[in-house]
C-alpha cells in the first residue's frame, strides 16, 4: 500500500531576525526567512546559488525562535510543505507555499559573530508571558565537573 509523504529538511542561515506575532487567541506565530546555498559548475566556473525558503513556526517553537535566533543563525528545520491561497485587496488570487516547522534546531551561532546563544533582549521584552503561562528557561549547565564521571 502506497503512502504519501510531505517532509522537508533544511540546513541554512536566517536571512533576517524571526518575526513573531500572536493570534487573537494568544498563539505565537513566527515567520523565518531561511537561505540555503549550493554550488553549480557552469562553463568551467563554480557559481553559488541561493534559494530562499519561507518557514512558519507555531506555539512555543515560535517563541523560542524569536528569543534565541537572529539573522545569520545556522538552523536545521524539519517540517512539511503547505500552500495557502487568498484574495488580495484588488481581487487577485494569491498563493504562497511555505514550510510549517515541526522542529527547529540551532546548529551554530551567527556567522563570524562569535555570539553565545542568549535570548535577544528585544524578543524577551516584546512578548511577556500571559497570565497562566510560564516563561521558558534554558536548561542550566550541571555544576559538577568531569571528576564526577564514573570511568
Amino acid at each position: 500500500m502506497a503512502r504519501d509523504l510531505n517532509k522537508v529538511m533544511l540546513i541554512g542561515r536566517l536571512g533576517k531576525d524571526p518575526e513573531v506575532k500572536y493570534t487573537q487567541g494568544g498563539t505565537a506565530v513566527a515567520t523565518l526567512s531561511v537561505a540555503t546555498s549550493s554550488s553549480i559548475k557552469r562553463d568551467d566556473k563554480w557559481e553559488d546559488e541561493t534559494e530562499w525558503h519561507r518557514v512558519v513556526a507555531w506555539g512555543r517553537l515560535a517563541e523560542v525562535a524569536g528569543e534565541y535566533m537572529s539573522k545569520g543563525t545556522l538552523v536545521f528545520i524539519e517540517g512539511r510543505l503547505k500552500t495557502r491561497s487568498w484574495e488580495d485587496r484588488d481581487g487577485n488570487k494569491r498563493h504562497v507555499t511555505e514550510i510549517v516547522a515541526a522542529t527547529l534546531s540551532m546548529l551554530g551561532g551567527n556567522q563570524g559573530a562569535g555570539q553565545t546563544q542568549q535570548p535577544r533582549q528585544e524578543a524577551r521584552q516584546a512578548a511577556p508571558p500571559q497570565q497562566g503561562q510560564q516563561e521558558w528557561q534554558a536548561p542550566q549547565q550541571p555544576e559538577h565537573g568531569m571528576d564526577d564521571v564514573p570511568f
